[in-house]
């Protein structure tokens, strides 16, 4: 398992159509202490499952995650937490760390989408790699979608387009998607 000094805890905090790719979304992850959000490309299933655990919604049959956590209660196993570790190639690797009854801990290569499911099914805490975070993470100072503490400033429609056009072109659509909601927000405040 990995060093809790170099782990984070994240929660997620949006689910975003992707505009990249048909039947893509991301969820955005969040780190409320560097205030950094995590943007991570998953599938139209994926994302359902993680809508489904987050609002914990009741389903008729379970769906794999919920098979899942079914399994390792049956087996008394538990769930100690996720954590994603590792970022190659535009891809997310995820660990979910299980204890069986001899408290070893068992670490389970996971896509991350399935590991988030789990985890919020088992409210348990979702972590991010220091190294991972530094690397994939959008700090809001650096989007400009919050306000500047000492200016009170908000970043206009033409700025937030102009670096959604740099993102677009540098193909880093996950960060773009982040940006694409902040202009739809603002379009939406102007027009209200």
């Amino acid at each position: 398992m990995t060093d809790k000094r170099k782990i984070v805890e994240v929660f997620p905090v949006d689910i975003l159509q992707s505009g990249s790719k048909s039947n893509s979304y991301i969820i955005v992850m969040f780190d409320p202490k560097s205030r950094t959000s995590i943007p991570i490309l998953i599938g139209e299933h994926e994302a359902q499952a993680i809508i489904i655990a987050k609002e914990n919604i009741a389903m008729r049959r379970p769906l794999t995650s919920q098979l899942l956590c079914n399994i390792c209660n049956e087996f008394n196993l538990r769930t100690i937490n996720v954590i994603i570790n590792k970022f190659n190639e535009g891809i997310f690797y995820t660990t979910i760390n299980i204890t069986d009854n001899t408290n070893e801990i068992h670490s389970i290569d996971s896509r991350s989408s399935d590991a988030i499911a789990i985890a919020l099914s088992m409210h348990v805490p979702i972590y991010i790699t220091a190294d991972v975070l530094a690397e994939t993470g959008i700090k809001h100072s650096d989007t400009n979608d919050s306000y500047d503490n000492e200016t009170n400033a908000q970043p206009t429609l033409e700025e937030l387009e102009e670096q959604l056009q740099q993102l677009l072109e540098t193909e880093e659509y996950e960060k773009a998607a982040v940006i694409q909601k902040q202009i739809d927000e603002l379009k939406n405040r102007q027009t209200d």
